[in-house]
């Protein structure tokens, strides 16, 4: 479960505070599929930042299951990061210097699983990508890239998938099967899914939308 309360982002910008996010609570049960919209510069990238606990709020809570992450300490932070929270991001993010295998296998044996490269394949597969795991990044198109990391981000079976404007760098076809294939892995493996989206299209295929609008929620709407 993810839970905000009354959660506000204040950043100095020059001489001025501007506020990101202002008095924002939510609840997102297990297993719910997200799209959260809004215009550019509502707060919906802060939004998924606070969430993944990769920046803190001004004020307000943010809990991760019983977890209260705006009180935890970064080495207690980053454990629950790497075992809930999987993140998509619109620019891909890969290590260019290593294959699309490895770029899914690496992350696993850091993290000691101990079938990390059995975990690798079957993920890789999932993807469709196991003819080009042996191609480094900038040898495959940006939706093969996309689904590289769509890959990785599930390889710690995260309880959460993160993903923000993962369709926003690549065209209509692209973007609709990179869809299609997140929320699969979403279905298949009961993970919340919070995807911040500009594309109305894509929201509207979500079992809730959460709207945005100058750092408040503007609508909470069940599709």
């Amino acid at each position: 479960m993810i839970q905000l309360n009354n959660v506000t982002k204040i950043v100095r910008s020059g001489t001025e505070d501007l506020t990101i996010l202002n008095d924002v609570s939510m609840t997102i049960p297990d297993g719910q599929f997200v799209a959260v919209t809004g215009a550019s510069g509502s707060g919906k990238s802060t939004l998924l930042g606070l969430i993944a606990g990769l920046d803190a709020p001004s004020s307000g809570e943010v809990f991760i299951d019983e977890d209260e992450i705006t009180a935890l300490k970064e080495d207690r932070l980053a454990e629950i990061r790497s075992k809930k929270i999987g993140f998509v991001f619109q620019s891909f993010h890969l290590i260019p210097s290593l294959t699309a295998f490895e770029n899914i296998l690496i992350p696993m044996e850091i993290l000691g699983i101990s079938n990390a490269r059995e975990r690798a394949e079957m993920l890789i597969e999932n993807v469709d990508l196991a003819n080009r795991g042996h191609h480094y990044p900038p040898e495959l198109s940006g939706g093969e890239q996309q689904r590289v990391a769509i890959a990785r981000a599930f390889a710690n079976s995260p309880k959460i998938l993160l993903a923000d404007e993962p369709t926003g760098n690549l065209d209509s076809k692209n973007g609709e099967h990179i869809f299609e294939l997140m929320t699969e892995l979403h279905r298949k493996n009961n993970v919340t899914l919070v995807l911040v989206t500009h594309d109305q299209a894509l929201a509207t295929k979500s079992q809730r939308q959460i709207i945005l609008r100058d750092g408040r929620v503007e609508a909470d709407v069940l599709n």
